[in-house]
């Protein structure tokens, strides 16, 4: 097989044409497929080939294409795709896990990920140990000789404090540990994960990866086994499938998202000088910039600062709230990874179930604003961050 390069694979991989040579990829808009026979029926029920499909929660031509396209673009043997992100994370880690089990997992996680590991997987009995995910020494001393996987933002959400896959990785494999990494934050256009240790890896496609606010989507990665033998069971039993259509969009998406994201994250850069030692403003965080602690880290595993810019008001919950009211271009929603710029207040949206003390942990102060850069100009976005907060002041 030749050796392509992620832009020219985002273009054409995995695509199927059907006998009419179509140039986009066809929608196969059904939920079922029909037989020539009822001994193919049955054949097909008992091992269905390559490019044989049974039900549409089982698979579909069009979600076959995006599956493997994304797994392609990863550097993993196999995917499959689910209605959403978090279908994805709850689809890894119930699938891999059983009563009894141990997982490690970052402390520092977007909310509906911290209530599966805190309320969901505890109720069917599996034990779930936390960790401060920068820590190499509380993941060296969380991990046992019975800890089933680990579990990880590999750029956390909306501190983006960076795990070190690498190194995790070789604590957790130590222990036969499987390595779950979800990497929404890092984009698969940066990412390395697998190469760097990770066994599954899960995204929201809602984010990046389809791009402009239209679908929910997620994929779960990894080997051959893991995805056909544990993951897929699991996701066409339970219901978790992705849509064709759906599928058709992120397909899309992927065509140009290494441009997107690209063009975004040099926004993002540029938004994060500008922002710096601006009045108002207590603190920025870009792992782009050299004066975020984990600068090395950034530049070694993702090579880039990504897409998105966190940084503090001073005066807090009503400072931020003032200055995100006065925002013209910029929107006030809770997705991220979008063509438009979004400013997002974690305490009260994204991560407000938590308690107050949990999201000091975490650094999420009241004051915070997580801004996803779009693909408007920067110098526009710059403007309106500047002007919303001199007249919010």
């Amino acid at each position: 097989m030749i050796k392509r390069h992620k832009r020219t694979n985002l273009v054409h991989g995995g695509t199927r044409r059907s006998q009419w040579g179509e140039l986009s990829e066809a929608i196969f808009l059904t939920q079922g497929f029909a037989y020539d026979s009822a001994e193919a029926a049955e054949q097909r029920f008992i091992e269905a080939g390559p490019d044989e499909y049974i039900y549409a929660r089982y698979g579909n031509p069009t979600v076959a294409m995006f599956e493997e396209r994304i797994a392609l673009l990863e550097g993993a043997e196999a995917g499959f795709a689910t209605a959403s992100g978090m279908a994805a994370v709850n689809g890894a880690l119930m699938s891999m896990l059983k009563a009894g089990d141990h997982v490690v997992a970052a402390r520092a996680l977007f909310g509906s990920c911290l209530y599966i590991l805190e309320n969901i997987l505890p109720q069917f009995g599996v034990e779930v140990s936390f960790v401060d995910g920068a820590d190499l020494d509380q993941w060296r001393a969380a991990v046992r000789p019975d800890t089933s996987a680990v579990f990880f933002e590999s750029m956390s959400n909306p501190t983006l404090e960076l795990v070190d896959i690498a190194a995790v990785s070789q604590i957790a494999h130590a222990h036969d540990a499987v390595v779950i990494v979800d990497n929404v934050f890092s984009t698969p256009i940066y990412s390395d994960a697998i190469a760097q240790g990770a066994d599954v890896v899960v995204y929201s496609a809602t984010k990046h990866i389809d791009g402009q606010g239209r679908a929910l989507g997620g994929v779960i990665l990894g080997t051959q086994t893991q995805i056909r033998k544990v993951v897929e069971p699991y996701m066409k039993h339970t219901g978790g499938a992705m849509s064709p259509f759906t599928a058709w969009l992120l397909l899309k998406g992927l065509e140009t998202m290494d441009l997107r994201v690209r063009a975004q994250t040099a926004s993002a850069g540029q938004i994060a000088d500008a922002l710096v030692g601006t009045p108002g403003i207590a603190n920025v965080c870009y792992p782009g910039r050299a004066d975020h602690p984990q600068y090395e880290l950034a530049m070694r595993q993702l090579g880039a600062g990504g897409t998105v810019v966190s940084f503090a008001l001073e005066n807090g919950k009503k400072a931020a709230f003032d200055f995100m009211n006065k925002l013209d271009i910029i929107l006030i929603s809770n997705n991220l990874g979008d063509a438009k710029s979004i400013a997002t207040h974690p305490a009260t949206t994204t991560h407000q179930r938590l308690s107050a003390e949990q999201r000091n942990i975490l650094g999420i102060c009241d004051g915070l604003i997580r801004l996803s850069v779009g693909l408007e100009d920067p110098a526009d976005l710059i403007e309106d961050l500047k002007t919303a907060l001199l007249t919010a002041a």
